[in-house]
């Protein structure tokens, strides 16, 4: 499998705009291991390989434990993620799957009790942000990269 197209390539302007969105939440205080959890979530529902890859590894190389990470798809059957987590992933599944169901108020609510508006905030974009990524990357037929 190799990429369809060069983004970085074609279009890099574009990709550098996408890029700032990243910095500006990684910047936001949001803890980088939750934002790698939600990359990680929405890839998998996804179905990146690409992005996956890179975000289990982030995640790994950041601390994480990598029974969580094996588990995440069953997030809600372990006991192994806090409420702010939980909140976060539920989000990221509700924005994800947006056309399914929107996004239902209790996990609104949730995610409302858990994070201040701020974060909220830049949890949405960073849950935008992956699945713009990962649309882009399965299009374009990126393979993950083992190293």
């Amino acid at each position: 499998m190799t990429n369809r197209i060069k983004l970085y390539e074609a279009f890099p302007e574009g990709l550098s705009a996408m890029g700032g969105v990243g910095t500006a939440v990684h910047d936001s205080g949001l803890e980088h291991s939750l934002i790698e959890l939600v990359d990680a979530r929405a890839s998998q529902i996804n179905g990146c390989a690409f992005c996956l890859n890179m975000h289990v590894t982030n995640a790994v190389k950041g601390g994480e434990n990598e029974m969580r990470l094996l588990v995440l798809p069953a997030w809600r059957e372990t006991t192994w993620f806090t409420e702010r987590e939980r909140a976060a992933l539920a989000l990221t599944e509700a924005m994800t799957l947006i056309a399914e169901n929107h996004v239902p108020d209790d996990v609104w609510e949730a995610a409302a009790e858990e994070f201040e508006e701020r974060e909220l905030s830049a949890l949405m974009l960073a849950i935008c942000q992956i699945n713009a990524w990962n649309r882009l990357q399965v299009a374009t037929e990126a393979p993950p990269r083992l190293d």
